[in-house]
């Protein structure tokens, strides 16, 4: 039977890279309004609750208003917004997130796909937390790089519209400087950290790629573990995964940079840890598309796991 998929959203730059992986797939029926329709309340909710499967594309609090005009109990939903993500009643759509997530993920109704930022920040440091490397309230902070189509239509105009308002010539921008960042919640709570961590993200000059690194002062935690001891808990953390995979000694030794574009236009991502033993410190690194693995990419896995479909397929 073919799944009947719909994308409440679809003309956005999350909603076009969903349809696009979706679009070749013969397994389902994908289906979006048109503008007009988009516009009728009755039209949206009948789309809403005729489908098999919803994924919502919407800022947060037109998800939470598409999530209230679905009665049918069958319907199920993976959200692309924020609104979810710490809800007690939502699932974090992190398969990866631990052993049982990706079960939780197939069973359930409703589904928080997870933030671009916070998917590198949890697979770095969660598998760190339950390890017992990393306590739970240790000052951990969080610096990242993402490419400006992470901040939708009207940033990917600032960089790319000369006349544009808010056009810039900026190679790279810091922002998020009141420290409140919308992603820091799911960065706590699914990192299983006590407070929450000094995010410091920025956004460069090119189009989509995303690094985030989480830098480590050995000697500061209680055992004094060394960088082979966290390669070798994301390396057994992740051992069976087919789009985490974690660098080992040999490749990093090799590395004189990284580049957030590396992983550019695909649903994978790539952790990496940088250590120097004598000065006991270490710089734990994700890299990976915002647009594929940190968006896109992450809701068609988590589709394909809800309807039991093989995890991976249309990624690419």
């Amino acid at each position: 039977m073919t799944a009947r998929v719909f994308i409440d959203g679809a003309a956005g730059t999350t909603g076009l890279e969903i349809r696009e992986r979706l679009g070749r797939r013969a397994d389902l029926e994908v289906f979006a309004l048109d503008d007009a329709a988009r516009k009728d309340p009755k039209a949206r909710a009948a789309a809403l609750n005729e489908a098999d499967a919803v994924i919502l594309c919407l800022p947060d609090d037109a998800a939470r208003e598409a999530v209230s005009m679905i009665e049918n109990p069958d319907v199920r939903v993976i959200d692309a917004s924020t609104a979810h993500r710490v809800h007690p009643d939502w699932t974090y759509g992190f398969a990866e997130m631990d052993a049982g997530q990706r079960a939780r993920i197939a069973g359930a109704k409703r589904v928080a796909n997870p933030g671009c930022y916070p998917t590198g920040f949890i697979a770095l440091v969660r598998p760190l937390v339950e390890a017992g490397i990393v306590p739970p309230d240790y000052p951990v902070t969080v610096n990242a790089v993402s490419g400006y189509s992470g901040g939708g239509r009207q940033m990917i105009e600032e960089f790319e519209k000369k006349e544009a308002p808010g056009y810039v010539e900026t190679v790279v921008r810091s922002y998020a400087l009141t420290l409140s960042h919308k992603h820091v919640p799911e960065m706590q709570v699914h990192g299983k950290l006590t407070h929450p961590p000094v995010f410091s993200p920025s956004v460069g000059r090119f189009y989509r790629g995303m690094m985030v690194e989480v830098p480590l002062q050995l000697w500061a935690l209680p055992g004094k573990p060394k960088p082979d001891d966290l390669q070798q808990t994301l390396q057994d953390a992740y051992k069976d995964e087919p789009l985490v995979q974690v660098a080992d000694s040999a490749e990093e030794a090799g590395l004189k940079s990284l580049d957030a574009e590396l992983l550019r236009a695909r649903n994978d991502m790539r952790l990496f840890v940088f250590g120097n033993e004598k000065a006991g410190q270490a710089r734990l690194v994700a890299v990976l598309d915002n647009l594929g693995k940190g968006a896109g990419g992450a809701a068609v896995q988590n589709l394909n796991i809800m309807l039991g479909l093989p995890e991976t397929e249309g990624l690419r």
